[in-house]
């Protein structure tokens, strides 16, 4: 089969076209001939050598698609149009994912657009819902609203009936967060969040904050957040360290959490997508929910889509296409 590989860590030059042997699915696992798979942070992270693959998983980058099914298994039949979460492999013809990981692809949607959902609606879902437990009514910040997290976020928020705000780094993609639903958007490089967001608030701040920045935001962040309010990590790209006042979470009964998806088991997984089947998939197929895509790449162009994710230009999800 044809695939992209990393050579050796290093930048988009070392995303090779190469070819493979077709992975065969063990017991629980499908086997998906991929039409589209997305790209994300982690693989960029993954080339650049900083985000170790799993034991068991492929080495190839890649951890969405979506095509159809060409061997099945006990949940799935052949010619079954699924997309997926996978713990690596998507940049690929042929994929192997676990079965539960698996969903149907939305009514309506295209193969790339389906192929951009995985990754990002997972990884949402775990945050901001499971542990964060953001609520019907509650208030919602997202940092860097206009990535493939960003505009997941905005849109499943808004979507379950929470008020949502935004941070992006151009008032191009601050108009995008609040097309996509943010009540408001405020662009990093000219505003003080910290400032506008009680402002918007009314001096209470917000429940939730999900957080891809760290650094130097965080004792901003905790200034932002609502009593009993939740602040959640999902990377950092301003850095892991950081310093906080410890009295401000004690006085305001501040949850600080955080996680990585990748590592956590299929059965963590495939409940998720469980979720995700019973409470957005319907919102998916309604099209109050919108798959936001910036650009499509060849696979043999895997450099160029990471060149562009590492430029941070773009404004929603960025897929290869076989």
């Amino acid at each position: 089969m044809r695939a992209v590989e990393i050579t050796k860590p290093g930048g988009p030059e070392v995303l090779k076209p190469t070819e493979r042997p077709t992975p065969a699915p063990r017991e629980n696992e499908i086997l998906v001939r991929v039409a589209a798979a997305g790209v994300n942070r982690p693989d960029v992270l993954q080339r650049t050598g900083n985000y170790p693959v799993p034991p068991g998983a492929s080495d190839l980058p890649g951890l969405e698609i979506a095509g159809e099914v060409v061997e099945a298994g006990k949940l799935w039949k052949r010619g079954d149009k699924v997309c997926a979460l996978v713990s690596g492999g998507g940049y690929a013809e042929y994929c192997v994912v676990p079965e539960v990981q698996a969903l149907p692809m939305p009514k309506g949607l295209t193969p790339v657009q389906a192929a951009s959902l995985p990754e990002t609606f997972f990884t949402v879902w775990s945050n901001v819902y499971d542990r964060a437990k953001l609520a019907p009514g509650e208030s919602l910040l997202v940092q860097g609203g206009s990535s493939g997290i960003g505009v997941t976020a905005i849109q499943m928020a808004a979507a379950t009936g929470n008020r949502v705000f935004a941070t992006a780094g151009s008032d191009e993609k601050c108009a995008a967060c609040v097309r996509l639903g943010a009540a408001e958007a405020f662009n990093y490089k000219t505003q003080d969040f910290e400032k506008e967001i009680l402002r918007v608030t009314g001096g209470r701040g917000v429940n939730v904050i999900l957080d891809m920045v760290g650094g130097d935001y965080v004792p901003r962040e905790l200034k932002c957040l609502a009593e009993d309010g939740r602040l959640v990590f999902i990377a950092y790209l301003r850095g892991p360290k950081t310093e906080m006042n410890i009295d401000t979470v004690m006085r305001r009964r501040l949850t600080i959490s955080g996680s990585t998806l990748r590592p956590r088991p299929v059965e963590f997984k495939g409940a998720i997508a469980r979720s995700l089947r019973e409470k957005i998939w319907p919102l998916l197929e309604s099209g109050r929910i919108k798959p936001e895509i910036y650009k499509t790449f060849p696979l043999e162009q895997a450099a160029e889509a990471h060149r562009l994710m590492e430029s941070s230009q773009h404004i929603g999800k960025i897929v290869l296409t076989l």
